[in-house]
């Protein structure tokens, strides 16, 4: 009898100790590890989304456009060309592309590659005042330059929440953390940004007057 009276008043006992050493290791950082990798990962999901919503918007901008001149059918095959290699590399991204810095720079190279093609298509436009007059083209630049936007702004958050994850798992008490309890944490890798762009993502290709 006494033994069971023991054993009732025990599992109380152990459940606040369990409640209150879960409380003091939350305190002192066991959850930010894996806080910071998953608001990496959804900031990445963002850049995706955002990379993904501007290769949808070329097709349109293509037809609109198909009016050019002769010498100006490079300019257009260019815009076509890398949107097709960067839509076949986003949908053949590797599990492991965020800590891999390989896979991680033929994903930007791909996508800055439609983005310089992609300027300069709407740059040659000015050449062409009946097409960028259209109000359809108006209408695919206007949202063209807001999904560039708000690519600059998905790539800093992205950066700024990697930044914060590989601080923490490469530095003290984090990196206790990481031998400790999440051995497979690996850095993650990041975009090759300038400066300037991390400061003030307003795009704008200079198309509107």
């Amino acid at each position: 009898m006494a033994h069971t009276q023991a054993l009732r008043l025990a599992r109380p006992i152990a459940a606040i100790l369990f409640a209150a050493i879960s409380l003091s290791l939350a305190g002192c950082g066991i959850n930010t590890i894996p806080t910071y990798e998953q608001n990496a990962k959804a900031a990445w999901s963002e850049v995706l989304n955002q990379y993904k919503r501007r290769a949808d918007l070329i097709p349109n901008l293509v037809e609109t456009v198909k009016g050019f001149a002769d010498q100006e059918r490079t300019v257009l095959t260019d815009v076509v060309e890398a949107r097709a290699k960067a839509t076949q590399v986003q949908a053949n991204i590797p599990a492991d592309i965020l800590t891999n810095p390989e896979a991680m720079q033929k994903f930007q190279d791909a996508q800055n590659q439609l983005g310089g093609a992609l300027g300069r298509l709407l740059a040659v436009v000015e050449r062409y005042p009946d097409i960028k007059s259209g109000q359809n083209f108006l209408a695919l630049q206007s949202q063209i330059e807001g999904t560039e936007n708000r690519i600059a702004i998905a790539r800093r958050d992205y950066i700024q929440s990697v930044r914060a994850y590989n601080t923490e798992i490469t530095t003290f008490p984090g990196r206790i953390w990481r031998a400790v309890m999440y051995p497979s944490s690996k850095e993650m890798a990041t975009f090759d940004i300038p400066a300037e762009e991390m400061k003030a993502p307003k795009v704008d290709f200079g198309t509107k007057k």
